[in-house]
């Protein structure tokens, strides 16, 4: 590969949070390669300076996907030649991968990954130190510029060590640790999963077969021959077979997870899909029983229930940025005992203010245990005002439209731009809203909220005009 054509293949496989591409052009194992040696010298830099003493090496890992194993290679192979040890982890969940980098104190981890992307996809999430996220603003741009300078594969020799682990005994009882069965209860909580052919399919029964007081009935846990459907939960027709299973066999609980199941949603008894800021609000209550006066974070398009349910039990909520660099760093800052957003990804103080989609579904099991109500009645009361879901627009001029509704909402409420434009009307006018610019094309994304429907729909129909047309498929 010629200079020129490596460093354009660099400038569109790198995201601002990760990196992501098709396979093989242009994500293949050259630029992986690449990748692996700008990674190493990136983090072993990091790991010198850091004030918390790490051990110099990387943990590494792969989802199931079919180009999984040979980028995962020249990964390692780059890694290595970069001088950095590293410790082959296998095949595992993202949260894991996590866990592992903790466990193990490594300088950071690198997981091979697309995420929820279609199969052709893959790709790279770059962790440092206690799994704390490498993202465009904390590293990767600097491992983006350091990969176009390096010679082809195989110009390095190989200078750390490799070695492999096991650490699946010690990954299952640490999500364990979140799961309290009940003794007292008669029946086991019968659980629906949807695994979507993604890295559930190997951590669920790892994890949580044999454990006492639950009953799982599987679907799509079959890995590594492709997706019975796009493994994204947040995709409504993606949902329906979690929920038709969910109710054919009478389940407490339906669960269905992401590719790397670092996500999953939940459904009640009836088949319903829980909101993700419900959900927040109705754990959060249960975490503040465990440390009262904690800080529970949430994304800003969450809604008004979650920071009225923190409030209610003593808490602090702590709105946040869109995105997990942005949440774990409101976790982290404010030690928060437990973080939601409305993508599916949950946090917790106790997995190192990192996500995990298998200790959400320990903890959503542990509450059930212990309730004589089932699941939707449970959810019933944070389902308190109607939202409008989020909506995108064509918008080309994005900088205008929102200084214009700035001008035209401002003076109804407060003003504040965390992330976009967030107009808070709630105690007069009894409606909020938040409009953020897509970083990638002409888009305005919006949420709003308000205590009836006849608000919300006055609300959208003075939007409307300032936002134009409305996108779908997005």
């Amino acid at each position: 590969m010629t200079t020129d054509t490596v460093a354009a293949a660099l400038g569109k496989v790198f995201k601002a949070y990760d990196v992501r591409n098709v396979y093989p052009q242009p994500l293949n194992e050259e630029i992986v390669w690449r990748i692996g040696v700008a990674t190493g010298r990136f983090l072993l830099e990091k790991a010198a300076s850091s004030s918390t003493p790490v051990n110099k090496s990387v943990a590494v890992s792969q989802d199931m996907r079919p180009s999984s194993p040979s980028l995962a290679a020249a990964l390692i192979e780059g890694l290595l030649a970069s001088g950095i040890d590293v410790i082959d982890l296998g095949m595992c969940d993202t949260s894991f991968q996590y866990f592992a980098i903790n466990h193990v104190n490594s300088a950071g981890g690198v997981q091979v990954t697309a995420s929820h992307n279609p199969i052709q996809y893959n790709g790279l999430k770059i962790s440092g130190p206690q799994a704390r996220p490498v993202g465009a603003a904390t590293g990767l741009k600097e491992i983006q510029t350091l990969a176009a300078t390096l010679g082809p594969r195989g110009s390095l020799p190989a200078l750390g060590k490799l070695t492999k682990q096991d650490l699946w005994a010690e990954y299952r009882k640490h999500v364990l640790s979140f799961y309290t069965p009940n003794p007292a209860r008669a029946k086991p909580i019968r659980i629906f999963c949807d695994a979507s052919n993604g890295m559930a399919g190997k951590m669920v029964p790892l994890v949580f077969d044999n454990v006492p007081g639950i009953e799982i009935t599987r679907l799509n846990f079959e890995i590594g021959q492709g997706f019975a459907h796009e493994p994204n939960p947040l995709v409504a027709e993606n949902m329906l077979p979690t929920q038709q299973g969910t109710k054919k066999i009478g389940a407490d609980i339906g669960v269905c997870f992401d590719g790397d199941a670092d996500r999953c949603i939940l459904t009640d008894e009836k088949g319903e899909i829980i909101a993700c800021d419900h959900l927040t609000a109705f754990l959060s209550g249960y975490f503040l029983k465990q440390a009262p006066g904690s800080a529970i974070a949430y994304d800003l398009r969450s809604s008004k229930s979650v920071e009225e349910t923190v409030l209610s039990h003593g808490g602090k909520p702590m709105r946040s940025r869109v995105g997990h660099v942005f949440m774990k760093q409101v976790m982290r800052e404010n030690d928060g005992i437990f973080g939601g957003e409305l993508s599916g990804h949950f946090y917790f103080k106790g997995n190192h203010f990192a996500d995990s989609g298998a200790i959400l579904f320990a903890v959503a099991l542990s509450v059930l245990a212990f309730s004589d109500k089932p699941l939707s009645q449970l959810i019933a009361p944070f389902k308190k005002y109607p939202q409008s879901g989020e909506r995108n627009f064509h918008v080309e001029d994005k900088a205008g439209v929102l200084a214009a509704m700035k001008k035209q909402f401002g003076p109804l409420g407060t003003v504040d731009e965390l992330d976009g434009v967030t107009i808070d009307a709630w105690p007069s006018q009894g409606f909020w809203f938040n409009v953020r610019a897509s970083n990638t094309e002409p888009l305005l994304r919006l949420n709003a909220e308000a205590k009836d429907a006849a608000k919300l729909a006055t609300l959208l129909a003075q939007l409307k005009p300032l936002l134009g047309e409305e996108a779908v498929g997005h």
